[in-house]
């Protein structure tokens, strides 16, 4: 008798040979698969990196990480690899922006609790700090260098809260000077090398965006490229030799590909084109490199050409996974980079182009966390209700068989118009390895699939898109390893009010919904956009509605004011600074379902805003919603 992973044999016994005893042999072999289940503190050990910036002289890299419970600035020696804190916030997240182009002082930017209104920065050498771009109410944001590094640019709305104009900061006397006053509500791309233009796009809608170019010699805005079709155009840089604009078009096509405008001649030509989006095109800092981000399926793909002799760099063999943030040091000998996959966090590596290995700079995986008892993702398609096909990744529990069936989650993205991606998220694979399948849906309205597929959700919120969500449970019904009569669904941001659509318009369809600072009054939540984002406020009214001429067609979609349907449990989670998604409206909302008798939890954050960023409230957020799906789902 014996047992070989789990199952139990018997064998009938056979004479073997003439001896006066038969030995009983009793072999047992132990389970080389039994599952591990992790705690959110096991998790939260995993330490996130992002970011980086070489030094003057290439001897380390500026990075950003968590590691303290809070992002701050830190510093990596490229000859020992030994990491050196530089901030010590124990509030605020710092996130570090470049060091400067001759010494070791640093920029970073940084907000309050959350609330999004973010500052400019200088990091002395002693450590001292200085707000560069003060304001209670002012936003800044880094933009580049000058070429002859003297100066930097960075966007505010000191001038009017709507507007983000353009400036231009010496860093001798660290006074600035506004040189772009952007009363048409234009997005500020780049500036060209010798400073005579600036390019910039006007967005209309999600498919509709124009193209600018200023000159500053004679102030002249001039529109380019005129189609009469909805088509995008967003700027992607200008030539070294300041004569060309790169940018990234859908004319006669559903993906953006790049094409070139000679700003003299109006020539335009085609540079490169895939069968995804590109979603990035940038120089090195003589051009020797030309580097372009690829959204190919929910996953990064890099390439990077050598314009001399007009060749693609081989990148370095790595396990799976994929490579992004590109960045090329100002000697061009050097290449940092992160790789990562939905099992690994993203580590930084950095490369001396043409050697054989990358050397890897970061450990961010807790190493008593084992990858076998995490879920792998698995890129899936299923059909919609309609018959529509509907990208997903899917996270299959490693303990989940036609034995053991659990439960399941449907997770939707943020946006409108996000993407779910392939990549590592503690949130998830915590749920995976706590027995939840999760399939994170890219749903109708979704970016990465084409602009048609774009467009689909434009004034039709939870119509087609909560359709998506709900035919995603008939997928998961069909897995032998799921338990279909225990289904939830989850989400944050704009995948927080398909949570809430999901229990208000569909309301037998899940079993539990968790809504992470989900949007629940459109009325209000479209009233009340930041005051910056009016470059995008035609194109959200566009897409969802106008408050103002439009308030019974948002009212019908909004959840707050149909909680009467709601019948199942629903946990929310809200942070109290969030400038997007205000308190009030998860404040209403929980008031609503408890009138209704429903069961329904609410934790707020009083330090977070539109995301949870400490590392103590994730957490807390996380062991909030597993014990909640325990509860009402497992």
């Amino acid at each position: 008798y014996f047992f070989i992973n789990d199952k139990f044999y018997a064998f009938k016994k056979e004479k073997i040979m003439k001896t006066k005893f038969l030995p009983i042999i009793i072999l047992l072999i132990g389970c080389s698969n039994t599952h591990k289940e992790y705690t959110i503190q096991e998790f939260m050990d995993i330490t996130s990196f992002g970011g980086s910036s070489f030094s003057h002289d290439e001897k380390s890299i500026l990075i950003r990480s968590n590691e303290s419970g809070v992002y701050n600035a830190y510093e990596i020696d490229l000859k020992t690899h030994d990491l050196k804190q530089l901030t010590f916030s124990d509030s605020n997240s710092i996130s570090p922006i470049s060091y400067f182009p001759n010494d070791k002082r640093f920029l970073f930017r940084s907000d309050q609790g959350g609330n999004e209104i973010l500052h400019i920065y200088l990091n002395n050498l002693d450590g001292s700090t200085v707000d560069l771009t003060p304001g209670v109410k002012s936003r800044s944001l880094f933009l580049n260098w000058a070429n002859d590094k003297k100066s930097f640019f960075f966007t505010s709305n000191k001038r009017n809260p709507k507007y983000m104009d353009l400036y231009e900061m010496d860093i001798d006397s660290f006074k600035s000077k506004l040189i772009f006053k952007n009363d048409d509500a234009l997005n500020i791309g780049d500036i060209s090398k010798n400073k005579r233009y600036l390019a910039l796009s006007k967005t209309y809608t999600r498919d509709n965006s124009d193209l600018y170019i200023y000159n500053f010699d004679n102030q002249n805005l001039k529109k380019v490229l005129f189609e009469e079709t909805d088509v995008n155009h967003s700027p992607a840089g200008f030539s070294l030799d300041s004569k060309t604009l790169y940018y990234v078009t859908d004319l006669d096509s559903e993906f953006r590909y790049l094409k070139k405008y000679n700003i003299e001649t109006g020539k335009v030509e085609l540079v490169q084109k895939e069968n995804w989006d590109i979603v990035a095109n940038y120089f090195s800092e003589s051009g020797k490199y030309r580097i372009t981000t690829i959204n190919k399926d929910s996953q990064t793909e890099i390439k990077i050409l050598n314009t001399i002799n007009g060749k693609y760099l081989k990148l370095p063999k790595m396990p799976s996974g994929n490579i992004s943030s590109i960045n090329i040091s100002k000697s061009e000998s050097l290449m940092s980079f992160y790789h990562g996959g939905a099992q690994s966090p993203g580590d930084l590596y950095y490369y001396k182009i043409g050697s054989r290995k990358p050397s890897r700079l970061t450990s961010s995986m807790n190493p008593l966390i084992d990858q076998k008892h995490l879920g792998k993702a698995k890129i899936v398609r299923f059909n919609s209700l309609d018959g529509l096909e509907i990208p997903a990744i899917y996270y299959k529990p490693p303990q989940a068989n036609r034995n053991n069936k659990v439960p399941a989650l449907v997770k939707v993205h943020g946006g409108p118009g996000g993407q779910a991606r392939v990549g590592y998220r503690a949130s998830t694979q915590f749920l995976v390895n706590n027995g939840y399948a999760v399939l994170d849906i890219n749903n109708r309205g979704s970016s990465g699939y084409g602009k048609t597929f774009q467009t689909l959700d434009d004034q039709a919120h939870g119509k087609g898109d909560l359709d998506d969500c709900v035919a995603a449970i008939d997928w998961l019904k069909n897995q032998n390893h799921i338990d279909g009569e225990n289904i939830g669904i989850l989400g944050g941001s704009y995948g927080g009010y398909m949570v809430m659509a999901a229990m208000a318009f569909r309301p037998d369809a899940f079993d539990v919904g968790v809504n992470i600072f989900g949007v629940t009054n459109w009325i209000r939540t479209l009233k009340s956009i930041p005051p910056w984002w009016e470059a995008a406020r035609e194109s959200l009214y566009k897409e969802l509605g106008n408050p103002f001429t439009q308030e019974d067609y948002l009212y019908s979609i909004s959840p707050l004011f149909h909680a009467e349907n709601i019948k199942k449990p629903v946990l929310i989670l809200q942070g109290a600074n969030d400038p997007r998604v205000l308190q009030v409206e998860s404040d209403e909302m929980v008031d609503a379902i408890k009138k209704q008798n429903v069961p329904v939890e609410y934790v707020v954050f009083p330090d977070e805003g539109h995301g949870f960023s400490k590392k103590k409230n994730q957490i807390t957020s996380n062991e909030t919603i597993l014990t909640f799906l325990d509860k009402y789902l497992k």
